[in-house]
């Protein structure tokens, strides 16, 4: 008896292992030519945003640099599982200042000739200062580079773009209440 489920032990790892062996075959890394000949990226936005906003009891406004595209297939075959990195730097500055890796393109695929839905990858880091007037002057708030990395389907990150961060900000402060006003208020009707 012991001999018989041994046997049937080894039969079915033996054909376990053959299934995993076939899977894997038909599993083909995309070339980074590949990857390149299936798709297509468009510049929609960048910008900086606040990452970190209060107003007390220290001032503190944190802006960081986005990036949002969109991805074309022009493939035959539809587009699943692609990954995105951004990384944010300094123009000629070797210094890696912000990134995000993300996870895009997944339960709905980009058919052939179909453009994605925009993508936005924001940077983890930017620049610090009280308020939005401090950016104007300060030293820190330089030219920053976004480097469009790609990855899919266990591919190389392939560099697939690399744009300037536009001095567009996309924040407003709030506006100090208003106290002891002169103007004459209406009454809130009931």
């Amino acid at each position: 008896m012991k001999h018989g489920r041994r046997s049937i032990s080894v039969t079915l790892g033996l054909a376990l292992l053959s299934s995993l062996l076939a899977f894997h075959s038909g599993c083909k890394n995309m070339t980074e030519q590949e990857i390149r000949a299936a798709m297509e990226i468009e510049l929609l936005d960048t910008k900086w945003v606040a990452k970190e906003y209060k107003v007390w009891p220290n001032a503190k406004l944190t802006l960081v640099p986005t990036v949002t595209f969109r991805v074309k297939n022009i493939s035959a075959k539809p587009l699943t599982y692609v990954n995105f990195n951004g990384i944010f730097k300094i123009k000629d500055d070797a210094e890696n200042r912000g990134d995000q890796f993300l996870a895009a393109i997944r339960n709905k695929p980009v058919l052939p000739g179909e453009w994605s839905d925009p993508i936005t990858l924001k940077s983890n880091f930017g620049v610090e200062g009280n308020r939005l007037a401090d950016f104007q002057n300060n030293p820190q708030w330089k030219t920053f580079f976004v480097k469009i990395f790609i990855q899919t389907r266990g591919s190389q990150h392939v560099l697939f773009a690399e744009w300037p961060i536009s001095r567009k900000i996309d924040f407003k402060e709030d506006q100090p209440a208003h106290q002891g006003t002169d103007q004459k208020q209406e009454p809130v009707k009931k």
